[in-house]
């Protein structure tokens, strides 16, 4: 059983069952930037709507056309194949005219719009993203799920990693372990970032998971370092007399740790319950503290923005289903936010 599964609710468990990814169309996802973009520049962005396929393998096929360097690509992030999606490319070309983009065949992608700016889309350069998620045959009382779902989206949801950030049968933890065990040492660059990042967000999800079973994923607790909402900035108690209640307007939220060389900045209550935690762990923690990453911290509360749903039920279907839409933030995950509600095969 993956560890996912065994990560505890904030609300008691599904209610139900609904099958996800039946057809493209039933999870669509588009990239929200967090910036305009001018215009003007030597890099080329593309607007891209893509089924089917992967983003890594998206950039190689626009570096070809385009003949340039695979490094002069730039995207936000990795984008599901089993679905519909909608991402921005950006290629450098400074010196040079828009190429005859309208023209380029790509099996599984259309390239709906350009624009022109001043710099490089970075990796995580994204204000965030939307969602339509059609569920389907959902095998729960439809006034308890939409009941459900304004409970989630009023207090939000436990900010877990999802699935996708571990591999199919969690494969990069398997290959963490034998990273840390030093059975790795010819790695790429890419491949060793993967397994590191699911290594640290492995061990945030357990630090995270025993917030929810004490009941203070979405508290302040004494010694707590927090996030602003809408930011990645964070910063430590500093024994401000409104910290609680801030927390509880959801202007700033608990974070967890992302393991890394420096030493946590909690303290107190938050610190004792992390190093608890990570006791069970130590070879990991010492595995990421050898690579001399810097410390990061995420936010344990995930809050969805934007929320709608609505029923459709055809007349042959015995059972329902549900068509959501939210958005949110950059690295978040969809999949995560749903399974407070419904399990999803």
């Amino acid at each position: 059983m993956s560890h996912i599964a065994q990560l505890p609710y904030a609300f008691g468990g599904p209610l139900g069952c609904a099958q996800l990814k039946q057809t493209p169309a039933d999870f669509q996802v588009e990239e929200i930037l967090s910036y305009p973009l001018t215009g003007q520049g030597e890099h080329l962005w593309l607007w891209v709507e893509k089924v089917g396929q992967n983003t890594d393998w998206v950039a190689q096929q626009l570096a070809k056309l385009a003949n340039i360097r695979l490094r002069d690509i730039g995207f936000a992030g990795l984008k599901d194949r089993h679905g519909i999606t909608r991402q921005w490319f950006s290629l450098y070309l400074p010196g040079q005219a828009d190429p005859a983009w309208a023209q380029w065949q790509i099996e599984g992608v259309t390239i709906l719009s350009s624009t022109r700016h001043q710099r490089k889309l970075q990796t995580g350069g994204l204000k965030g993203n939307r969602f339509i998620i059609h569920l389907r045959e959902v095998t729960a009382d439809p006034a308890q799920i939409d009941a459900r779902l304004q409970q989630m989206a009023v207090a939000g949801v436990p900010n877990y990693y999802g699935p996708q950030r571990f591999g199919r049968n969690e494969h990069n933890l398997v290959m963490a372990q034998r990273l840390f065990a030093g059975e790795l040492t010819r790695l790429r660059p890419a491949q060793r970032s993967l397994y590191i990042s699911a290594a640290r967000s492995f061990l945030f999800n357990q630090v995270l998971a025993e917030r929810v079973r004490q009941g203070s994923w979405n508290q302040a607790c004494l010694g707590d370092v927090f996030q602003l909402e809408g930011s990645t900035k964070w910063f430590a108690d500093d024994a401000s007399a409104d910290l609680a209640q801030r927390v509880q307007e959801y202007d700033l939220h608990p974070t967890g740790p992302l393991v890394g060389v420096e030493p946590s900045p909690a303290t107190s209550v938050a610190l004792q319950l992390e190093t608890a935690v990570l006791q069970d762990y130590q070879t990991w923690c010492q595995g990421l503290y050898a690579l001399q990453l810097k410390t990061g911290r995420r936010a344990l509360r995930l809050n969805a923005q934007a929320v709608s749903w609505h029923w459709l039920q055809e007349a042959e279907q015995s059972m329902p289903d549900l068509v959501i839409q939210f958005e949110l933030a950059a690295g978040q995950y969809a999949t995560v936010w749903l399974r407070e509600a419904v399990e999803l095969s």
